[in-house]
């Protein structure tokens, strides 16, 4: 047998973090040089972060970076080898690179060269991608000359390669090239992002690396909420002959994890061996060789066995996402903890229970500091730190219910949480007082509608931010995706706030999460918010006022159109043929309901971009986000579908 120790670590990097990100990094190499590995794959751009966005276009950034790569984690390789990743300046352009580094000695630079250039990723902005099979010098603050591109590594008879990322997602990636050169072990230094079932679709590509290429695969990842809006669940994986050999645990609030496994080499190559199909590359041009005796691994004389871990549900990677999320967002702002204006609905109880387990599901490190940042000693209860954690308001208008008051009452003291209830009436009634004196005239519901509605969602924005400021918290807005989609938001209203946990999540979603919620970890108030319509409470009693009724339409078909329209870009043509032929939608209305619905729907889409474009960030999650900044665009100012659906209707008038 041929055994080497291999492994991976996750960190928990933010954007010229430089010092921080350097004592994760070297605190990692130390605890791989304890635990007797061989050779540690970091993640990618994890010197810099991998959020810099346009500072990667500052030349100091990338100085500093090689600086810090030179001064500090060269010297602390000694005894193994690491793959770690930084931006290089060569010839006036700047590349993504991981630098190759061996018992202290930099032997070269491996350049990305498939970048990830399409939704929440703009590598092509910052970087350019090397061609393959190009390999030059590039020189060193000190003057020395490295080897920089499309590069193997022959270090001590262990052939060595990398993929990059977005290198092992694209069809002709680097590693069927690497495979003809006999690599031993091919190494994924990533920067991906969290999306609902993203890590099946990893661990099945890192396997089938490993099983067509006959090597050792390992893939490592980014940790935590790195910038603000992605989130990285710190996925890490080693795989040998197709099968996983460690995984890391997800959704970790420390600030790094590392695995390792034991793989047999010898059994790789004599897999290889026994293919027809093999053909071998017989050039060595690109080949960076070292003299290195690989230490024997201590402990286990045998491989590491095969593992299997189980795929999670939607519901709790959703949980998890959010809760790692919230926990790095709070920590990175410096804030001490949430403010949420809790309204007795849905969307609002859903932040608050998030927060809650945000506490439950932090790990050892990540509950110290919550202990540490809200006072209280190690060993607190989970309802003790939320208490001083979340301060939860209710603000009522002369609209408001006593069943919403008792929810939101019963929420708060579900989870634990600070509870006020401010009257907002006197100040929705001078600011009606204030506009009818403007226009000569007493308010009234038939003609100003949507305005008092308006007044009484703006007038709940000043008491709940003076919360916030006044207490170092972070404002938690509560919008949700459907509502974005169709702008059913008051601007400075219910949208005001510092973070928008939820609102790359659509309403249907939220509702069954909070059933779920309510089973899995028995927060019965739930009950409560569970059995209401949902409703923005802002029209008097006697309305009846309810989301669905406002809108024309139910949630599901919302969702439905948005996916129709955002996600497959079908125009009011297809949307309408696809709803008509779906029993859920087309049996139980007529032709005119259907196309009715649908143009308020895609009207109401077209003329709300202005809004999306000032939601406060949000967590992006899956690829139906609508999220100007980090994935959806839109016009602010379009056509509105108008010529579209005229189109639509007199050729179902022709019918």
């Amino acid at each position: 047998m041929k055994l080497i120790t291999l492994a991976a670590a996750a960190i928990n990097t933010t954007p010229k973090d430089w010092l921080g990100n350097c004592e994760k990094i070297l605190a990692v190499i130390q605890e791989a040089r304890t635990q007797g590995v061989n050779l540690l794959c970091l993640p990618e751009l994890c010197i810099t972060g991998y959020g810099c966005e346009d500072e990667f276009h500052a030349p100091y950034v990338t100085e500093l970076a090689l600086r810090l790569l030179e001064t500090r984690i060269v010297p602390a390789t000694q005894g193994l080898g690491v793959a770690v990743g930084l931006p290089l300046s060569h010839a006036g352009s700047t590349y993504n690179v991981i630098a190759v580094i061996l018992d202290g000695v930099l032997l070269g630079f491996t350049a990305k060269q498939n970048l990830a250039g399409d939704g929440i990723h703009y590598e092509p902005r910052f970087f350019k991608s090397w061609p393959a099979g190009v390999i030059v010098q590039t020189t060193l603050g000190d003057g020395k000359s490295v080897p920089l591109g499309d590069l193997l590594y022959d270090l001590g008879g262990v052939r060595v390669a990398l993929e990059i990322c977005e290198d092992a997602w694209v069809a002709g990636r680097p590693g069927i090239s690497h495979s003809r050169h006999g690599v031993d072990v091919i190494l994924n230094p990533s920067a991906s992002h969290f999306a609902f079932g993203k890590a099946t679709v990893r661990e099945r590509f890192v396997c089938e690396g490993s099983r067509a290429f006959n090597c050792a695969y390992v893939y490592a990842n980014l940790l935590g909420n790195e910038a603000g809006r992605a989130i990285y669940d710190g996925d890490c994986l080693i795989a040998s002959g197709g099968q996983v050999r460690a995984t890391s645990e997800r959704f970790l609030t420390r600030g790094w994890t590392l695995i390792s496994a034991i793989i047999d080499l010898e059994t790789n190559r004599v897999s290889r061996s026994r293919l027809a199909s093999y053909v071998p590359a017989l050039s060595e041009q690109g080949t960076i060789r070292a003299d290195w005796r690989w230490p024997q691994p201590g402990g286990p004389s045998e491989p590491t066995p095969v593992v299997a871990r189980p795929t999670p549900s939607r519901e709790t990677e959703f949980t998890r996402a959010e809760a790692l999320g919230l926990f790095d967002y709070l920590r990175k702002t410096r804030c001490r903890g949430f403010a949420l204006s809790l309204s007795g609905g849905a969307d609002s109880a859903v932040c608050a229970v998030l927060i809650a387990l945000m506490v439950r599901h932090a790990d050892t490190e990540g509950r110290a500091w919550l202990e540490q940042l809200v006072g209280l000693p190690a060993g607190a209860e989970e309802r003790a730190i939320v208490g001083r954690l979340l301060t939860c308001a209710y603000q009522a208008s002369g609209n408001s219910g006593q069943v919403t008051l008792e929810a939101a009452k019963a929420v708060a003291a579900d989870v634990g949480a600070r509870f006020a209830c401010f009257n907002i009436a006197p100040l929705v009634e001078a600011t009606e007082q204030l506009l009818s004196g403007y226009l000569g005239r007493e308010l009234d519901w038939q003609r100003d509608d949507v305005t008092r509605q308006n007044i009484q969602a703006r007038v709940r924005n000043p008491p709940i931010w003076a919360v916030a400021n006044a207490e170092n918290f972070l404002l938690i807005t509560t919008s949700n995706r459907s509502e974005a989609m169709v702008g059913y938001c008051t601007m400075d209203g219910d949208t005001a706030g510092s973070l928008a946990p939820v609102a790359g999540i659509d309403k249907v979603f939220l509702r069954e999460w909070l059933v779920w919620a309510r089973r899995e970890y028995g927060f019965a108030s739930l009950d409560l918010i569970i059995r209401q319509a949902p409703t923005a409470e802002l029209r008097p009693a006697t309305s009846a006022q309810t989301d669905e009724a406002d809108l024309g339409g139910s949630y599901r078909l919302i969702n439905r159109i948005q996916k129709l329209l955002v996600v497959e870009k079908k125009g009011p043509r297809d949307i309408y043929l696809s709803l008509r032929n779906s029993a859920e939608f087309g049996a139980n209305s007529t032709q005119a309901q259907l196309l009715t619905a649908i143009s308020r729907v895609l009207t109401l889409w077209s003329r709300n971009q202005w809004k999306r474009e000032r939601y406060a960030p949000s967590f992006h999650l899956d690829d139906e986000n609508l999220d100007p900044r980090s994935w959806c665009r839109y016009p602010i100012l379009s056509g509105n579908y108008e010529y579209e659906l005229a189109e639509l209707r007199r050729e179902l008038l022709q019918a």
